[in-house]
C-alpha cells in the first residue's frame, strides 16, 4: 500500500511540475524609449533614429558579456555583464554604426537627425 501511495505522490508531483514548466513566461526585454536591448546575441532595435542630443541606453539582458562599441571610436561601452548598462548623449547628427568587439557579427545603428 505504501508504494502505491509513494508513486501516486510521484506521480501527482511530475504533472505539477509539468505544469508549472508549460507556463514559464517569455523571459524577453522590450526597449524603452532610446533603448537598445542586447538579447539573444543582437542589438534590438538593430537600428534607432533619434535627435541630436539624445541619449541612447544599451542593456545586456543575455547570459553573455557583450559590448556596443562604434566603428569609428566615437564611443564604447566595455565589456557589459548581464543587466549591464551603458549610456552614451549623441550630440552632433550622423550615422553610426556598431558592433559588439566579442561577438562582431552583432551589428546595430544609430541615425542622429
Amino acid at each position: 500500500m505504501k508504494t502505491k501511495s509513494m508513486l501516486k505522490t510521484f506521480i501527482a508531483a511530475m504533472m505539477f511540475t509539468l505544469l508549472l514548466m508549460s507556463c514559464k513566461k517569455d523571459k524577453s526585454y522590450t526597449a524603452g524609449p532610446n533603448e537598445v536591448v542586447i538579447q539573444s546575441s543582437s542589438f534590438t532595435p538593430s537600428s534607432i533614429t533619434v535627435t541630436a542630443g539624445t541619449t541612447i541606453k544599451w542593456t545586456n539582458k543575455d547570459n553573455t558579456t557583450h559590448t556596443a562599441t562604434s566603428n569609428t571610436s566615437v564611443f564604447s561601452s566595455g565589456n557589459l555583464s548581464k543587466d549591464g548598462t551603458f549610456s552614451f548623449t549623441f550630440t552632433t547628427a550622423g550615422t553610426y554604426s556598431y558592433h559588439c568587439n566579442i561577438h562582431p557579427g552583432m551589428t546595430g545603428t544609430v541615425v542622429v537627425q
